[in-house]
């Protein structure tokens, strides 16, 4: 009698047998077993299915709790390890792999899960409710890791094209030293003429970045010996115009690329071996980005930030048989603002009516607005977009085994203000001092271990921002009027910025219309006096 009992008891347990159970029971115990299945996959089939698969599902299911145990203690006290791990191609591999045969075994469990449910049990009126939950369970578990698989394919291609081989670096004297440098090959170059440079000086230990801007057109440029180029210039870069810095680049891949023989790309290594004479720093690798492609990964982003401070024209096309430009196809406003791709490449490349230390500093200031604005939500959200234009517009030498360590001093470097400066006007001189032609060396050597020392003092000092010592707005200089743009190739320096001008209260107002107007009648010396202020500017 008391096995009969049990028994009956067994069959009328409402979680294993529904069909003795309630309609509102049935209903409850339905939602019940899929939101097991969300919380601990596996418990659902243990409770009230198979409990063979509902064990081993567990199994798996504490196996990974575990994992993502020891990921969290990672972060927290080895991130640089933990980057490093999902990295490395056959691990990112195994990862991505692992991802994807999760995301398809949860979904067959919440299938399995909507089996034992028993559908035709329940009443006509919550089945949709129920299979509809279901759905959107599948979607927010299986999806999210079949996403995340997906985002690992795409980091594993894209690594592999962007970054080299090799064993990571150590820093030197604390500071990883890198040449980034705005690629310009376009149809009327002789090869790629560096348009932009800029040394990275990054803290090891805080991560706080100085940036040093390098005038395309400075001269002397300095090897120390032990580069391979001391033999062709034991005094320097020093022919005079032919040898501005961002020449060094085609002269040494045309013509001295066998003095480089280990190296991908002679060109961009003779590059470091000037900046870091010029800056006194050993410079470790070049990261060299087309400008051209640079608005692509601008609009991957969503655009940047920027507190444009000035107006600055888009340059039209040159007029042929001259060194001037048609009135400029349009202007940049001055004001806070959201530049896409197309507004932010103009507003680091145009040298139109200024000098090239004014597009110097807006190049900085876009410089840190990416760095500032590249976050990891937006690395998240737009992942696959910012690693298509990463593939096809950055070139570098960093080996792929060094991201684990930049990562970390990318997170780091969000505590702290970017520090800048320009090795040239306003930071040494004037325009019409022409210091990036007969520069002091020892005075830069001295200048940049002073900002380097002030910078790292600074970050340790506050643990959470540096100092922001951003550039200064261009000194004021002779009262000699600017000239309008200077031949590309040329160097742009020599013509000093004219006073900034002090509107009165009859003088017109400042639009867009009146400058298109000043540039259609060939004003250059009004437009030169309006614009000097467009080289101030800071990350929005």
């Amino acid at each position: 009698m008391g096995r009969t009992e049990t028994r009956a008891a067994v069959f009328t347990d409402p979680v294993r047998y529904p069909q003795s159970a309630s309609p509102r029971v049935r209903t409850k115990r339905a939602f019940v077993l899929l939101l097991l299945t969300l919380v601990l996959p596996g418990s659902a089939q243990v409770v009230a299915g198979d409990r063979r698969l509902g064990r081993r599902a567990l199994q798996v299911t504490f196996t990974v709790w575990a994992a993502l145990l020891a990921v969290l203690i990672l972060a927290f006290t080895n991130r640089i390890l933990l980057v490093n791990i999902f990295t490395k191609g056959w691990i990112s591999f195994l990862l991505m792999a692992a991802l994807a045969l999760l995301a398809v075994g949860w979904a067959l469990l919440f299938l399995n899960t909507f089996r034992i449910i028993r559908p035709p049990l329940l009443q006509r009126s919550v089945r949709p409710a129920v299979a509809g939950t279901m759905v959107v369970l599948m979607v927010l578990t299986s999806g999210a890791l079949a996403y995340g698989a997906w985002l690992l394919n795409v980091s594993r291609q894209t690594f592999s094209s962007i970054f080299a081989s090799g064993p990571a670096f150590e820093p030197v004297d604390g500071r990883y030293n890198f040449l980034l440098l705005g690629g310009d090959a376009g149809a009327d170059r002789t090869g790629l003429r560096p348009d932009s440079m800029s040394v990275f000086s990054v803290d090891a230990k805080t991560g706080q970045i100085v940036t040093f801007g390098l005038p395309r057109n400075f001269q002397n440029a300095p090897f120390t010996e032990d580069s391979p180029l001391w033999e062709v210039y034991p005094e320097g870069y020093n022919c005079g115009d032919e040898c501005i810095l961002n020449s060094l680049y085609p002269v040494v891949t045309d013509s001295y690329a066998d003095l480089y023989p280990d190296s991908a790309d002679p060109g961009a290594e003779a590059m470091m071996d000037a900046a870091g004479g010029i800056l006194g720093l050993e410079i470790q690798s070049y990261v060299i980005v087309d400008m051209e492609g640079f608005s692509t990964l601008i609009d991957a982003m969503g655009g940047v930030k920027i507190n444009a401070g000035g107006w600055v024209p888009i340059t039209a096309a040159e007029i042929p048989g001259t060194t001037q430009h048609y009135p400029p196809d349009g202007w940049i406003a001055p004001g806070l603002q959201t530049m896409d791709g197309y507004t932010a490449l103009w507003y680091a490349r145009s040298r139109e009516f200024v000098t090239d230390y004014h597009r110097i500093a807006r190049q900085q200031c876009v410089q840190q607005a990416m760095v500032a604005q590249l976050d990891p939500a937006t690395l998240l959200t737009r992942f696959q977009a910012i690693a298509s234009a990463g593939e096809q517009v950055v070139h570098t030498d960093i080996p792929q085994d060094q991201l684990g360590s930049f990562i970390d001093l990318a997170l780091k470097s969000k505590d702290h203000e970017v520090q800048r400066m320009t090795i040239g006007p306003p930071d040494f001189g004037t325009a019409a001092d022409n210091f990036v032609t007969y520069p002091d060396f020892d005075l830069i050597h001295t200048r940049v271990q002073e900002v380097l020392a002030e910078s790292s003092a600074t970050a340790e000092a506050t643990g959470s921002a540096g100092a922001d010592t951003a550039a200064p707005a261009p000194a004021e200089p002779e009262d000699n009027a600017p000239a309008a743009d200077e031949p590309a190739d040329q160097p742009a320096g020599d013509v000093p910025a004219a006073e900034p001008v002090t509107p009165s209260t009859d003088a017109p107002e400042i639009t867009e219309d009146y400058l298109q107007e000043l540039a259609r009648i060939g004003d250059s010396a009004t437009l030169g006096m309006l614009l000097d202020n467009n080289g101030n500017c800071s990350a929005g």
